[in-house]
């Protein structure tokens, strides 16, 4: 596996981040441990959990896995925001909630510093200076290593960074957004704002749910159990995403996979690898073998024709200020 550096920063991150938000949910300890060890055995060193994945089990299976582990060799991201008990404060990002849900990720995860602590979204109640505050002091007191930021919309993103610069905060080395062959609104603000500030682009659901890989040809709404969207809580919303265009994009998928010899799931994420921006998309598994099967979207290359296939069918119906009109509007004549 290869490395790529992490945003502004110096460190290096297997081009594939492995996300465990499946342990102790739909992986056993014995079967995450599996996961983890070939991921290694890959040359993969990115970890990505969050203090609510199955309450807090994740972190637990990870931290245990670590020991006897060299944790130098590893780079290991969490996140804090959501709710982690029934009290009025058990959630957001106050400085409150922040620091009491590090002490117990630290305990969970079994070390003495989290490399990435990312803000899992955006809080519109807590002023943004006490969360980034609270993030800066703990970088300088060495409990984390980096900032890292997560969901947040372009406009948020840039007021984290900006009120950062202007206060001589620790800024953001990341952002961990939804993107996609489906969610590729993304492009629109979040990626050239991470671009402009030299951010790492951490994808999530890079397959969108399985839908990617052609699984669900059957129906969303007959998704088994035992899958992601067939497991899920909001089956609804990937119900949402059941229409022509994403037809024409499992379909863009299938031929170029069976020009290729691949499968459409390693077509999608290398889809994403060949994207300059992205820095590592964050790969899911609930076994061995669904790890197996996304680690076939490295070593290889989609060429230009494929790309632009797999553009033109996922092409999101742009409007104002996003279309072709709005984009002249930005240019000036190179004459003048």
């Amino acid at each position: 596996m290869k490395y790529k550096r992490l945003g502004w920063s110096g460190i290096l991150v297997s081009e594939l981040c492995l996300g465990t938000m499946t342990f102790g949910w739909q992986a056993d300890e014995d079967t995450s441990f599996k996961v983890m060890n070939k991921f290694e055995e890959a040359s993969g060193n990115f970890l990505d959990t969050a203090n609510v994945y199955s309450d807090g089990k994740s972190e637990q299976i990870v931290g245990r896995w670590l020991k006897g582990r060299r944790r130098e060799d590893f780079v290991l991201a969490t996140k804090v925001r959501f709710r982690t008990g029934s009290g009025a404060n058990s959630v957001g990002l106050t400085r409150k909630h922040i620091l009491h849900s590090v002490r117990e990720s630290l305990e969970r995860l079994g070390t003495e510093y989290i490399d990435i602590l990312q803000l899992h979204a955006w809080d519109p109640l807590t002023p943004l200076e006490e969360t980034m505050s609270t993030m800066n002091y703990l970088v300088e007191s060495g409990t984390i290593r980096y900032v890292g930021i997560s969901n947040f919309r372009g406009w948020q993103l840039q007021r984290a960074v900006d009120t950062c610069i202007l206060n001589g905060w620790e800024k953001p080395v990341s952002i961990q957004p939804q993107y996609n062959l489906i969610a590729r609104a993304t492009e629109y603000e979040i990626i050239p704002t991470a671009v402009a500030n030299n951010l790492a682009v951490l994808p999530w659901s890079p397959l969108a749910g399985g839908i990617l890989t052609g699984k669900y040809d059957n129906g969303i709404a007959s998704a088994p159990r035992g899958t992601r969207v067939g497991d899920s809580n909001n089956k609804e919303y990937y119900m949402k995403l059941e229409n022509e265009r994403t037809r024409r994009i499992i379909e863009a998928l299938g031929k170029i996979a069976a020009d290729t010899g691949r499968t459409r799931g390693q077509v999608a994420i290398n889809w994403l690898l060949m994207n300059p921006a992205v820095t590592s998309p964050i790969i899911g598994a609930r076994n061995e073998n669904q790890l197996e099967e996304n680690l076939g979207a490295l070593g290889w290359s989609l060429n230009n024709e494929q790309i632009e296939l797999l553009n033109g069918a996922s092409a999101l119906e742009t409007t104002y200020p996003y279309d072709q009109r709005a984009e002249d509007q930005q240019r000036r004549d190179r004459t003048l």
